[in-house]
């Protein structure tokens, strides 16, 4: 495996975690928000259930990238 390949494979991991970290953090509560969420709540997003499960699918396609560049 060559060291381009190992780059790849780190930099998509990285951003796997990152967009997972995003996707949780769609759904803090946070009282300083005007806007409901889709939830019912006030969220930090005022798209939280959408913008959860898009966060979490761009980091599964990441996740998937990685495996196919690591081939």
């Amino acid at each position: 495996m060559s060291d381009e390949t190992k780059k790849g494979g780190t930099f998509a991991l990285i951003l796997a975690i990152f967009f997972f970290l995003l996707a949780i953090s769609t759904l803090i509560p946070y009282k300083n928000i005007d806007d409901v969420s889709f939830l019912g709540y006030k969220a930090l997003c005022a798209f939280t259930p959408i913008s959860t499960i898009i966060l979490i699918l761009v980091g599964i396609v990441m996740l998937i990238i990685r495996q196919k560049v690591r081939k």
